[in-house]
């Protein structure tokens, strides 16, 4: 640890600093993210990006008295190695250890919890008008990528923050574009000019003297702003802010401290909403990731000197390689077959469906909501859109797939990838929602597949499906198992993979192996256990789950990895509740009413008890209450 870093306790001690140190402090933060990020593995090319800006911020602001929210918060690393966590960050993104994106738990300087786009500034509005209502005297700081600030919900916020007027600072953090000298240089004399207090107080001062000019002082002021606004237009890059009601500063380069330091020193002078534009390199000061900063966005542990090793496929793909080859394979023979993704193009697998046919796919940006309607709509005039995107991000069209696909049961497929618990991000990105919330839909079909094979049909299924479908599946690779050629399961129909009389255990996707593992040990125990994938979260096969409940001795076991309220247990439950089985016990396993931390995937399945231990342990306690107190079984009748 660098000499300078050694002696950071607080953002209070920044201050102590000559601009000079700060700019060998950033080294050395570079320097420290680099070893730590390289053994625990996290978001390293967003960090390495915003290490002067967050030294700047924490040097003019004053944290946590002033309040700064990270927009998604995966670049607040270094923030929060100058709030007091420095010494933490060998347990980054480790079960029990720091959090790998802003928690209220963690620190009182992490003032709005983060992990989705495009949020902080709707966050910072409010945060800023309760000060105002309040009496409060502080400034509210939002600072937000250019790729988030793609997102609606930061648009509508910025509309609203310009109507309100009321005091607001919003960094926007460009890492895409570069600075032209010429530009940059004008920008800054005239971020210099309208930002110094004199020019603010002489305009002041005119206007007021100019309406107290009898009949034409306030022409004369509507004339002049009409004037300057004009010339705005023509050389001011942030006239589309300036529009929306907020002063617009820069663009300012993000690495140099002595060109960024005046900046933010002048937002805080300004009265209402103010946007900073900063120019900033993704991955800075580590040159694998400033050449291949989508791959170094979020990575694993990595050797610091090796150059990146782009991942290869193994023997076993992941789910996501064959979502892949399987919508490539389904779009050569079908042209009606049309590929959306939210800025995952990558991450879903459609970056090779991009490469094979350019001109049906479409990457609409951080913009779930839209991507959604904007499926429906190529849906209605007869194409076959696929849209693929994370779970816990399709949470963010919920409105759309109801009122826009289902409420017309138009035919778009849902890839639903990084279903169920994802690991080391945490709680804003686990997948385990997703049943609960589709499943109420009108119209909405729901196929979770038990491994790569069953997701290569699944797909098939839902591409010749007539309404919208989801497939779920998770991260990862997949189980090893033998693929056949693709094709279309029966519509809605389980399958029993085991047969059992004691115990009958319901389980779906990535649970079904957990289950078969379960029932493979207690045999061995004289247990006689069934397993059935019913393949189908909706429809359910109620004719397979009317057999089970009459032939299970001492009950059900309904297994998934998703929150059990509202999802495929309570499905179950609902279906033999109407049905008349009240005397058979039924355990559902999945996700309980709480949000699920970060750590390694095994830990956290551990820790919810989706494990096979667990369920041979819940099956053992069925059927030794049953043997006690189910009628049935006392008798020895079957």
């Amino acid at each position: 640890m660098g000499e300078l870093l050694s002696a950071i306790n607080e953002p209070a001690d920044l201050r102590k600093l000559s601009t000079k140190e700060l700019a060998e402090l950033a080294a050395e933060i570079r320097a420290f993210l680099l070893e730590k990020v390289s053994r625990t593995g996290g978001h390293l090319a967003p960090n390495l990006g915003v290490v002067e800006l967050t030294i700047a911020l924490h040097t003019v602001f004053n944290s946590p008295h002033d309040e700064i929210i990270w927009d998604v918060g995966h670049q607040s690393y270094v923030h929060k190695i100058l709030t007091g966590r420095r010494d933490l960050f060998d347990s980054l993104r480790q079960y029990g250890g720091i959090s790998g994106f802003p928690k209220l738990r963690e620190s009182e300087h992490d003032v709005f919890q983060t992990g989705h786009s495009s949020t902080s500034i709707s966050a910072a509005l409010g945060l800023a008008k309760a000060r105002d209502l309040c009496g409060g005297q502080y400034h509210v700081l939002a600072v937000i990528g250019d790729g988030s600030m793609g997102g609606g919900m930061a648009f509508e916020a910025l509309n609203h923050a310009g109507d309100m007027r009321t005091n607001l600072i919003v960094i926007l953090n460009d890492n895409e574009m570069s600075i032209s000298h010429n530009v940059g240089g004008l920008a800054a004399y005239l971020g210099r000019i309208r930002t110094d207090p004199k020019y603010f107080r002489l305009k002041e001062d005119v206007q007021e003297l100019m309406r107290k000019i009898p009949a034409i002082g306030g022409k004369v002021i509507k004339s002049v702003d009409r004037f300057k606004d004009a010339v705005k237009a023509l050389i001011v890059p942030g006239m589309l802010f300036e529009e929306l009601g907020l002063t617009y500063l820069g663009p300012v380069n993000g690495h140099n401290l002595e060109a960024l330091l005046p900046v933010l020193r002048s937002a805080k002078q300004v009265k209402g909403p103010v946007l900073v534009h900063v120019i900033t390199k993704k991955g800075k000061g580590f040159a694998f990731a400033e050449d291949n900063p989508d791959f170094y966005h979020g990575i694993g542990p990595f050797e610091l000197n090796s150059p990146p090793e782009h991942s290869k496929r193994g023997a076993i793909p992941t789910y996501t390689d064959v979502f892949s080859d399987t919508i490539i394979d389904l779009a050569a023979k079908n042209k009606k077959i049309v590929a959306i993704t939210a800025a995952m193009a990558t991450g879903t697998g459609l970056d090779l469906f991009a490469e094979h046919f350019p001109l049906r796919f479409f990457d609409v940006g951080i913009a779930e909501q839209h991507a959604v309607t904007f499926a429906a709509g190529m849906a209605r005039k007869g194409l076959r859109p696929v849209v693929a995107i994370y779970s816990t991000f399709l949470q963010r069209a919920y409105d759309q797939i109801v009122h826009d696909v289902c409420l017309q049961n138009l035919p778009v497929l849902f890839a639903v990838d990084r279903a169920g618990v994802v690991g080391e991000d945490g709680e804003t990105h686990h997948g385990v929602f997703d049943l609960s919330f589709l499943r109420h839909m009108p119209q909405m079909s729901i196929i979770c597949p038990r491994d790569e094979n069953y997701l290569q049909h699944a797909l098939v299924t839902g591409i010749e499906h007539a309404g919208p479908v989801a497939v779920r599946y998770p991260r990862g690779k997949g189980l090893g198992v033998k693929r056949e050629k693709p094709h279309s399961l029966p519509w809605g129909r389980g399958e029993i993979l085991r047969p059992g009389r004691d115990v009958i255990i319901l389980a779906v996707g990535t649970m079904v192996a957990v289950a078969m593992t379960a029932a493979d040990s207690l045999e061995k125990r004289g247990l006689s256990v069934g397993v059935i994938d019913p393949v189908f979260v909706k429809p359910l096969d109620n004719e397979l789950i009317s057999r089970a409940a009459l032939t299970a001795r001492y009950g059900l076991v309904t297994l998934e990895e998703n929150a059990q309220a509202g999802g495929f247990g309570a499905a179950v439950l609902e279906y033999l509740a109407a049905n008349d089985f009240y005397q058979l016990p039924v355990k559902c396993l999945g996700i309980p009413d709480n949000f699920v931390q970060h750590g390694a995937r095994p830990l956290l399945l551990n820790e919810l008890g989706l494990t096979p231990e667990n369920v041979a342990a819940v099956c053992l306690e069925l059927a030794d209450k049953g043997r006690k107190a189910l009628p049935w079984a006392q008798s020895g009748n079957d």
